[in-house]
């Protein structure tokens, strides 16, 4: 009787692991998605400097196994509380599938993480050749939004925009207001004041950025699968124990030892 007892304690711990892990889901869920959806929108704005879609493949991913986890949280839920031996089977199943997934959107961010700096370095010159100046312009706003937010100027310094095509027909001997540092108010982006531009090149600081948004898919990713295999042991503790302890048996049934 004893040993019944105590086996009915694992089990309700177990249980008690798992329904709070459930939750958990729809709480990962929710994170994974706005992780996905962070790196779309990250994207967009620096899509002139990368030109491989199929980077975006993790964060597809990533979006489709935080939607399949409110599922997966249901399932959990409704199989722990109803003591569904097929509905936990089920569950264990989805989470294996799920948990293989995320190892693969790992993979998938680090073989495009180590690809991030040569595709920059392919495209960045391209968007440089193409600045025009005007604000309607793709390439233009690209390059001041980049140079604005990252605080930097030209591939790798200033002086890289004597060589673009822009530099050489506006012939005044500047670089785009962009360029211009924050705390400098009078900037008009001539080279004969170069303290008031920024000095550091944005081909770095694009490669770095990009290679952060990849860092976090892969973190998230982790994070989230080591939760799915905890959630799948002690889904498969309570299965394992239903189908051995005669006691939890006997509990779920009514019946009684003789």
């Amino acid at each position: 009787m004893g040993a019944g007892v105590m086996g009915q304690c694992g089990i309700t711990s177990s249980k008690t692991v798992l329904v709070f892990l459930n939750l958990i889901f729809w709480a990962a869920a929710g994170i994974l998605c706005y992780v996905g959806a962070y790196v779309f929108i990250t994207y967009d704005d620096y899509d002139h400097f990368f030109e491989d879609v199929y980077t975006l493949i993790p964060a597809v991913v990533i979006i489709a196994v935080g939607t399949l986890l409110f599922i997966i949280g249901l399932i959990g839920c409704c199989a722990t509380i109803r003591e569904s031996r097929c509905g936990l089977a089920t569950f264990v199943i989805i989470l294996l599938l799920v948990f293989i997934t995320e190892v693969v959107v790992v993979v998938l961010g680090y073989i495009y993480r180590a690809k991030v700096e040569d595709e920059v370095d392919h495209s960045i010159q391209k968007v440089y050749d193409a600045y025009s100046g005007t604000n309607p312009d793709a390439a233009t706003r690209a390059i001041d939004y980049v140079q604005r937010q990252l605080r930097c100027c030209g591939s790798h310094n200033y002086s890289d925009w004597e060589n673009t095509k822009w530099f050489k027909e506006t012939k005044n001997n500047s670089v785009p207001l962009s360029c211009c540092k924050a705390t400098s108010t009078n900037c008009t982006g001539s080279l004969t004041h170069p303290m008031d531009l920024y000095s550091e090149g944005c081909e770095a600081l694009v490669v770095k950025k990009l290679q952060e948004i990849m860092m976090y898919v892969i973190w998230a990713a982790l994070a989230f699968a080591a939760i799915q295999l905890l959630g799948m042991l002690c889904a498969c503790v309570v299965l394992c124990r239903r189908s051995r302890d005669p006691a939890y048996e006997l509990l779920i049934t009514g019946g009684t030892y003789a």
